[in-house]
């Protein structure tokens, strides 16, 4: 077999250790991969075989960045399938990121509002051969940040500009609560079988955050003293809080016997934004405290609202689909909580949970570490919600053909 340079592309010696026209060391088992579709290409070559994406030599040689461009997206690809196949889909991962926010900064009329907040009741949620089976093009949860943003800042206003401390508690509250929130009114946006009121979501977020937080100090009796929130214990932490707030998701998954993935994204949302909420504001209350300053206090709210994006609500609703997908249309039992699907996605939450937790310093000035998880736990609702899109689809299919 001829042996290539990584680097160049020059052929070399059957026994050559490094390339004699750039000295790259020469390395068994190298590969090269189309920056487009991911697969394996023969360096010589100036266009995939699998995808016929042109590849861009330099001077001779393959450009390195579109080979990291290749790994890059051959691991996203990897990552997004095994998630797909986890919830029991299979087949191609489509994420329409253009679609699904294609709506969010238009204009839209009072009747478009009113039609959202009666949907979900029993007699305006659609029959599943009426479905629509797209991409959801969510817009309401937009303004509802907008106007919280609005809140919060009359309340800080208060307190800067009047020293009115009796604004102080509503800041808390709001602070903690604008990107939850709006997580959540996304997510319910998105839920395309539209069969989950706003009543019953306004009521999960709140009782069921409240039930998390109770789950979850039982669990911490379990698990025994965490003490400093080193490495082990930030993993101890992680497993409390994530079983936590996942029983309190099964007994609403179980209540109404919900089987849509997009369900289980929901109503984790829901669990894990509410459990955000109490907590930031506890952390909020306690740095007030401690420090008796309120511009801590503020900077406590803004960093902890900022990474909200990737934090408790993303990571329940992650684990929320993966108990709906392996669940089914059958009733919650013991069996699928012992499903090894569901376990998997279970632990992956708790592994993203732990290493924010863990006290690791390289990048810490710009949180560095939360970004990379943030994207990944984002990236991992937007394949389930592709999952779920597919699972809908596929109901409504039989829906019809045993309509007909």
């Amino acid at each position: 077999m001829k042996r290539i340079c990584k680097n160049c592309g020059n052929e070399l010696n059957e026994n050559a250790k490094f390339c004699s026209r750039c000295g790259t060391k020469y390395e068994h088992n190298q590969e090269f991969v189309c920056s487009k579709c991911g697969n394996k290409i023969n360096p010589n070559t100036n266009f995939c075989a699998y995808c016929g994406e042109k590849i861009i030599h330099d001077n001779g040689s393959i450009d390195k960045t579109s080979n990291i461009q290749g790994y890059i997206k051959k691991g996203v690809n990897s990552f997004t399938s095994t998630l797909d196949n986890m919830a029991g889909e299979n087949g191609e991962v489509e994420i329409d990121i253009k679609k699904l926010f294609s709506e969010t900064f238009s204009s839209h009329t009072l009747e478009e509002r009113e039609e959202l907040f009666v949907s979900g009741t029993s007699k305006t949620t659609p029959k599943e051969e009426n479905m629509i089976v797209e991409w959801p093009t969510p817009w309401l949860y937009a303004r509802v940040f907008l106007m919280l943003c609005v809140v919060f800042a009359g309340l800080y206003f208060m307190i800067q500009g009047f020293g009115n401390m009796n604004a102080i508690p509503g800041a808390m509250f709001i602070g903690a609560m604008t990107v939850p929130f709006s997580l959540v009114i996304f997510f319910w946006e998105a839920n395309v079988p539209k069969n989950i009121s706003i009543f019953d979501v306004v009521s999960i977020f709140f009782i069921g955050g409240v039930l998390s937080l109770i789950s979850t100090l039982f669990m911490y009796e379990i698990v025994g003293d965490i003490g400093e929130l080193d490495y082990y214990g930030a993993v101890l932490v992680g497993i409390a809080e994530e079983v936590g707030k996942i029983i309190v998701v099964g007994y609403y998954i179980k209540k109404k016997n919900y089987k849509y993935i997009l369900n289980g994204l929901l109503l984790g949302a829901c669990v894990g934004a509410g459990f955000a909420v109490f907590e930031t504001a506890g952390y909020a209350f306690n740095s007030l405290l401690s420090s008796t300053s309120i511009a801590i206090m503020m900077n406590t709210l803004l960093i902890r609202g900022i990474l909200a994006i990737g934090g408790h609500t993303v990571w329940t609703a992650i684990a929320g689909a993966g108990l709906i997908s392996v669940k089914g249309e059958e009733k919650l039992t013991g069996k699928h909580w012992k499903n090894v699907n569901f376990l998997r996605f279970l632990i992956f939450v708790i592994i993203l949970h732990a290493i924010w937790d863990m006290p690791i310093s390289f990048g810490s000035e710009y949180f560095l570490v939360e970004w990379i998880l943030t994207a990944i736990a984002v990236l991992a609702v937007l394949t389930l919600l592709n999952s779920g899109l597919k699972q809908v689809a596929n109901i409504a299919e039989k829906a019809k053909l045993n309509k007909n």
